[in-house]
């Protein structure tokens, strides 16, 4: 199998669609892949996903579903409806959630006749997680946990995870090095910068060299003082190349 080339997503983590999209107009040609997460989402509806594919772009819905499986499915469904080339359900859901996530995505492309459809995957722990008190963790590292949600996202069908670095390796060992793993909490060192929520974070060049498919960065390149600059150095830094290729599914 030829080795994958690590993907940029950008999380467009803003409330308006004007923000959104004065970015999205930096970026075009630098990063293909955007995040639509609920910020953006709730306040502007699904009509942002299809503007922001109007401009060329793949973009990755993160919106974490969870909810009793017959729910799951209509939201699954209108998502895919909505252009999304990937979404996300939350992998504590359980089996029949995940399998009915799958056939609902698998059933919309077919209805749209997409000739690729959208990747799905778990989120396992939130990488802002790390205190083993908590009740999700009960007493376990977050990478042991991680790994079972992952081996069981495997078994329903899905296409990866949403995972830290940190465990991007034991996952790839785990559930085949086709299983993908989205990683969020990426920085670049910077003795200067603020802390924020993410607890479980990674450099984009450590990430990377453990198995990670697709790096989403968000405030390091939104809050640059030149965005596009900042994406080009990222994409730098995991060794690949502006305006890449989309990873997309079966």
């Amino acid at each position: 199998m030829p080795k994958r080339e690590p993907q940029l997503v950008v999380a467009l983590d803003f409330q308006t669609k004007g923000e959104a999209l004065a970015l999205a107009a930096q970026l075009k040609g630098v990063a293909p892949w955007l995040k639509v997460g609920l910020e953006l989402f709730v306040a502007e509806g699904p009509g942002i996903v299809r503007e922001l594919k109007a401009l060329g772009f793949r973009v990755f819905v993160d919106l974490k579903f969870l909810d009793i499986p017959n729910t799951v499915r209509g939201a699954v469904r209108s998502a895919v409806k909505s252009g999304a080339d990937m979404l996300n359900i939350h992998a504590c859901g359980g089996a029949d959630m995940a399998r009915v996530a799958v056939a609902a995505r698998d059933e919309a492309a077919a209805e749209m006749g997409l000739d690729t459809r959208p990747l799905l995957l778990s989120v396992t722990v939130l990488t802002s997680m790390m205190d083993p008190s908590l009740p999700v963790l009960n007493g376990r590292a977050p990478a042991q946990v991680v790994l079972e949600l992952a081996k069981a996202s495997r078994a329903a069908g899905l296409d990866g995870v949403v995972c830290s670095g940190q465990e991007a390796a034991g996952i790839k060992a785990a559930c085949g090095q086709d299983f993908l793993c989205l990683t969020p909490g990426i920085r670049i060192p910077n003795p200067e910068a603020t802390p924020d929520d993410q607890r479980r974070v990674m450099t984009p060049e450590a990430a990377v060299a453990a198995g990670s498919d697709f790096l989403v960065v968000g405030r390091p390149i939104t809050r640059a003082v030149d965005p596009a600059a900042a994406a080009r150095e990222i994409l730098h830094r995991m060794g690949g190349r502006m305006a890449q290729a989309p990873l997309m599914g079966a």
